[in-house]
């Protein structure tokens, strides 16, 4: 029991210590949702994370078109990944995904706890050759310097070694800002 209660002690401890909402962060928020809500109404959000940010990646999309009113798509469906990932190899299969269904203007957004991952790197980094007028990176871990946030244009990093801290991380912030699109509408 006492080692239960002090781990999570720890744990949420650890988890407020990364969401410390310093003015570097909550600037980086408003940004993105100005993006987002700022886009043309012709164009969509793309979103693609492996793992559990494919998960977290799912979870924003369906709240971020059905709540927030704003078109977004993610590419987590087995079949699309498989045809994907065995024709072109699978560290090419987002890049593939957002050269075929982005179109010119559209927001991608690239969810990755180590900020390593080819397949989101490389599509970070043909984002603009396939129109894409934004790239947001939500990363994490303890390389703040990661190939991903390198290519991104608006970048979340959360400085933390567990990837459940991170992932919870990105998936409060992602959400947080969908309520926010929302609440401004009300």
């Amino acid at each position: 029991m006492k080692k239960d209660i002090k781990f999570i002690k720890n744990y949420v401890s650890e988890f407020n210590k990364v969401i410390n909402f310093d003015k570097r962060l909550i600037n980086q928020i408003i940004k993105i949702k100005d993006k987002i809500k700022k886009k043309s109404k012709k164009n969509k959000i793309l979103i693609f994370g492996n793992g559990g940010s494919a998960a977290i990646s799912s979870h924003v999309s369906v709240d971020l078109t059905k709540n927030g009113g704003i078109e977004c798509i993610n590419f987590n469906e087995s079949d699309l990944i498989t045809c994907f990932a065995n024709d072109y190899g699978y560290e090419n299969w987002i890049d593939k995904a957002v050269k075929f269904y982005g179109k010119k203007g559209d927001i991608l957004i690239l969810v990755s706890v180590s900020g390593s991952s080819p397949n989101v790197v490389k599509a970070a980094k043909n984002a603009k050759k396939h129109g894409i007028k934004t790239v947001i990176t939500f990363t994490g871990s303890k390389n703040s310097n990661n190939k991903l946030k390198k290519n991104g244009d608006i970048n979340i990093w959360i400085d933390s070694a567990s990837y459940n801290i991170v992932e919870n991380a990105h998936q409060f912030i992602l959400l947080m800002i969908i309520d926010s699109i929302i609440s401004e509408k009300n």
